[in-house]
This record gives structure tokens, sequence and C-alpha cells, in this order.
């Protein structure tokens, strides 16, 4: 929802500039391509691990979503080294971050009961950076960009999520561990965004200043 309400501030924006839409270099650029590639790559992962049904399927499941977890890694690096940052680049990036992990453990939950509660942390998380962007963004500001706990909680996420998409027969107690784990730094990303916004903190900056940069 965030990430949504900043597509279309930003379309305002370009508008009230006299721009005939979103600067077309901010839109074809290779970290922006690479986003997209890790979206277009959700239902290629939610068929096979559906549809798995002897090792090789979960290892190629497990293979999709390394090479997403790498075009991850990729676009920032791509983005920071080649001078390719755009604001529109800041809002897929995270669109495709939150929506792969969001159907990672949707299709974990059908196999792993405990995998709900993970999920029910992620929403409530989710939710909460949605409401606190809604409000900021009226008030003229946003977070400067990904904190160093989000940026964890991911890695972290995506590991354990590996781990249990290769190896559909762990025993319970692996399967609760790599759960619990990443509930820890779900719940530690969460507690330093609420952090954040509440000391109103120099992650937050105004949108005006952030475009005359």
């Amino acid at each position: 929802m965030r990430q949504y309400l900043s597509i279309i501030k930003y379309v305002k924006i370009s508008k009230e500039k006299g721009e005939a839409g979103v600067d077309r270099k901010e839109i074809l650029t290779v970290p922006n391509f690479l986003s997209i590639f890790r979206l277009l790559l959700i239902p290629v992962y939610v068929y096979i691990y559906l549809h798995a049904d002897k090792p090789s399927d979960f290892f190629l499941a497990a293979g999709v979503l390394a090479i997403s977890s790498l075009t991850d890694m990729l676009d920032g690096i791509i983005a920071r080294k080649c001078n390719m940052i755009s604001r529109l680049g800041k809002i897929l990036d995270p669109i495709a971050d939150k929506a792969t992990q969001g159907v990672l453990m949707i299709c974990l939950g059908l196999r792993y009961s405990n995998m709900w509660v993970l999920f029910t942390f992620f929403v409530i998380k989710e939710g909460f950076m949605a409401i606190m962007g809604i409000i900021n963004l009226k008030k003229g500001r946003k977070l400067s960009g990904a904190k160093f706990s989000g940026k964890l909680c991911t890695t972290v996420l995506f590991i354990c999520m590996i781990l249990l998409i290769m190896f559909p027969k762990m025993p319970a107690h692996m399967v609760n561990t790599l759960i619990i784990l990443s509930a820890f730094f779900m719940v530690f990303s969460f507690v330093s965004y609420i952090v954040a916004y509440a000391r109103h903190s120099g992650d937050l900056v105004s949108i005006g200043k952030e475009r005359g940069k």
C-alpha cells in the first residue's frame, strides 16, 4: 500500500512539473528491469512448488527463489555503482520484496502450519508500515530508505525459506527453529521501524528536499 501510494504521488508530481509522465530514463534502467523480473518469477515459483512431488522439483523451486534473491542484491549494487538510483526503483524494489515474501510464506504455510504465525507477524508489520507511510506522506515526509534491520531480516528470511523449500522432509524441530529465527529478525526489524517513526529520526526526510537533490 505504501509503495502504491508513492507511485501515485510520483506520477502526480511529474505532471505538476509539466512532464509528459514518468521520465523514461527512470523506467528503462537495469535495476528496474531486475525488480520486474523478480515479480515475474513469483508465479513460476508458485507453480513449481505447488506441483513438486520429488526432490529435484523442490530443488528447482529453491533455485528460482535463489535467483530472485540474487537479483535483489544485484539491482541495489548496480543502482549504486552505476548511478541508476531512481524514485521508481525505490518503489518497485520493496514491492517485489514484499510480494515475494508474502507469497512464499503462504505457499510454505500449506505444508508447515506454524508458518501462518510468521505470516501474521508479516501482515502486522507491513500493515503498520503502510499506515505510517500514508500518515507521513500526508505530512510530506518519508523514510530515507530501507533500514539495515530490514535488509538483515530479508536476508535471514530468504535463507530460512530456501532451506525449508529444499528439504521438505526436514524434522519438525528444525522447521520450527527456522521459523522462530525468521520471526525473531522480523520482530527486530519491526521494532526498529517503530522507533524510527516514533522518534521522527533522521531516517525520515522531506519529500520536497529529496526531489531537490
